[in-house]
């Protein structure tokens, strides 16, 4: 077989797709471990800086990009904006925890020297909880309650203050590196405006036109699939933010009064193949030189944020209407970090940045996260109760 064949992007990624599915599989018969765990650390172990067997390719960020819009949406679509206003301690807590998180992981950052730039960025997306992985556990392990519902919320309200933030310190870099203040504007709040005015666009729109054919549950969801594919490629392709775009789509579209189906939950085989391949990705696109560069400070940001994480949410759990134990588990299933952290780094280098170049710790975080992150909150809705006898593995 021709050299030029093997080393063939177009072969080799479908090869290591289905090498880390069947690693997901056997490896969560056999350790019990979340399958988005192993295929983040097939990805991490093919990857160029270590096995150097998966070459970069702007179709397969483009397809982790839709992959991880299609999450989004769902994640937006199972938001719930009564309870926000019947319940508004719920953001408080998002919101104290979250700025919390912020000062903390800064002052650790200063304090091990980081430049000043580097260290907000490193506190803005250390807000964030992935809400990959966390909607990919909560649909894997079929959990419902209290816990289950908080989580998804608070993962949802930490993108969109993260999101914001990332964007706002970006364009104070883009201010200092180049003085021109409306390029700045553009890269940080008009970006973030335009693209959530798009998702919302696409969430009145799209339940209009399936209303107008009377089309099926299932039929909807494959309508959904295709529009956020399309309102992905359209945010890609002209630099905007995909993630507030799908996150307003899948909103509008809960308030439009548009059912999608229990059984098409994480939009069936197409979210699952595309599940595969965002963790692999993800974190294919780290280093093993960074991740042991950044490893101490790495630890110290991983305790920090969980600490700080855990005690906010807890702190408000009583005055939120749960107890201050399922406040705590709420606190611990939001460790994750990994997908939404990459794609918001993957984004900053059309601006020509390169910052995950510069942060060291956050490939270390990130690698650790990917792996332990889903593992910890497959244990607090264990813990929670909240997961049917048969999934309690």
């Amino acid at each position: 077989m021709p050299e030029s064949l093997l080393l063939n992007s177009e072969l080799i990624w479908p090869l290591v797709l289905a090498l880390a599915w069947m690693a997901g599989e056997f490896g969560h018969r056999w350790t019990g471990l979340p399958r988005i765990s192993i295929y983040g650390l097939v990805g991490f172990v093919l990857a160029n800086g270590q096995a150097g067997l998966l070459p970069e390719s702007a179709s397969i960020t483009l397809l982790a990009n839709i992959a991880f819009g299609l999450i989004l949406f769902e994640l937006g679509y199972r938001i719930n904006l009564r309870w926000l206003r019947n319940n508004p301690w719920l953001g408080v807590t998002s919101l104290t925890e979250a700025v919390a998180t912020f000062v903390a992981v800064f002052h650790v950052a200063q304090a091990f020297a980081m430049p000043f730039i580097p260290s907000l960025l490193l506190a803005s997306l250390a807000m964030a909880t992935s809400p990959a992985a966390v909607l990919r556990v909560v649909n894997e392990l079929r959990s419902s309650g209290q816990v289950t519902e908080r989580i998804l919320h608070l993962s949802a309200f930490n993108c969109v203050l993260a999101v914001f933030t990332f964007k706002v310190i970006v364009g104070l870099w883009v201010f200092q590196s180049t003085g021109d203040v409306l390029h700045a504007l553009w890269n940080s709040l008009i970006v973030l405006m335009v693209s959530a005015a798009l998702g919302g666009l696409f969430g009145v729109a799209v339940p209009a036109l399936l209303s107008r054919l009377g089309k099926s549950e299932r039929d909807a969801t494959v309508a959904f699939a295709i529009a956020v594919i399309i309102l992905v490629a359209l945010t890609h392709a002209l630099k905007f933010s995909p993630v507030p775009a799908a996150l307003a789509f899948g909103l509008m579209a809960r308030h439009r009064r548009v059912a999608l189906s229990q059984a098409e939950r994480n939009f069936g085989v197409l979210g699952n193949l595309l599940t595969v391949l965002l963790f692999v990705f993800m974190a294919s696109t780290l280093e093993w030189r960074m991740v042991l560069a950044g490893a101490g400070l790495a630890l110290v940001l991983l305790l920090v944020r969980f600490a700080v994480k855990t005690l906010c949410v807890a702190a408000f759990s009583h005055l939120g209407g749960i107890t201050w134990r399922k406040g705590v588990l709420t606190g611990v299933a939001l460790t994750p970090l990994s997908a939404f952290v990459i794609l918001l780094l993957e984004q900053t280098r059309h601006l020509g940045i390169g910052l995950i170049d510069e942060l060291n710790a956050l490939a270390a975080i990130t690698l650790m996260l990917e792996v332990i992150g889903p593992v910890v909150t497959h244990w607090a809705l264990v813990l929670a109760k909240e997961v049917p006898d048969t999934d309690r593995s």
